[in-house]
């Protein structure tokens, strides 16, 4: 009987035994999933990360690539308008342009444009939003702190009742009034200036508009 029980208690010894090889062969499995898992997924985020610094490094490439410089000078006529006689480049940009005439004519630009619907701003703007006005066929009124308190109310007015225009200080330029189209600009002597009129009437949607029939609103706003 003795040995019987002995019998027994060996056998439940072996296969408690045999159990536990198995329940450590299945931690060793999972252990080796799981590790090749966790190997999948860094490589995978890895290989990502390299694809897209990849592609933000081709997408600065081909930025770079892309003819973005204005070339040119003015040519004033007789009528007393500068026009911009060369190349305006166009291209939609993120970062502030250094234009080679001010106020901008023209060139590089943010792809938010100033609202342009007779808008009258009263501090100075970020030119780059300014000349996307221009390109959408706006006329862009600007005057420095040297022009008289009653030019500026009446401009200001004018600009009020007129769509496709726009006004704001600017104490960079070199004369206290002045009048800017894509490509085209000119000084006045005063609101009363009947060159005012004959500017708004020749380039206000004009046949120098890039973009004819572009919406003057839903831009940027003081």
């Amino acid at each position: 009987m003795g040995s019987a029980k002995n019998q027994s208690n060996a056998s439940r010894k072996a296969r408690i035994e045999e159990m536990r090889r198995a329940e450590q062969a299945r931690e060793r499995r999972n252990r080796i999933l799981t590790i090749g898992a966790s190997t999948v997924v860094v490589a995978a985020l890895v290989v990502g990360g390299v694809v897209l610094i990849q592609s933000q490094s081709d997408d600065k490439k081909a930025d770079a690539a892309k003819p973005d410089k204005t070339t040119g000078k003015f040519v004033a006529g007789k009528d007393g308008v500068r026009t911009w006689e060369g190349k305006l480049a166009s291209t939609h940009v993120e970062t502030s342009v250094k234009y080679p005439m001010e106020p901008p004519v023209g060139g590089n630009h943010h792809r938010a444009w100033m609202n342009c619907n007779g808008d009258v701003y009263t501090k100075e703007l970020a030119r780059e939003n300014a000349v996307h006005s221009l390109e959408h066929g706006a006329v862009w009124v600007t005057y420095t702190s040297k022009a008289s308190k009653a030019d500026v109310d009446a401009l200001a007015a004018k600009v009020k009742q007129t769509p496709y225009t726009l006004m704001s200080l600017d104490e960079r330029q070199k004369d206290p009034i002045m009048l800017s189209a894509w490509g085209h600009q000119r000084t006045v002597t005063s609101a009363s200036d009947p060159n005012v009129g004959k500017f708004f009437e020749t380039y206000v949607q004009g046949e120098q508009t890039p973009e004819p029939g572009a919406a003057c609103t839903g831009g940027l706003s003081e």
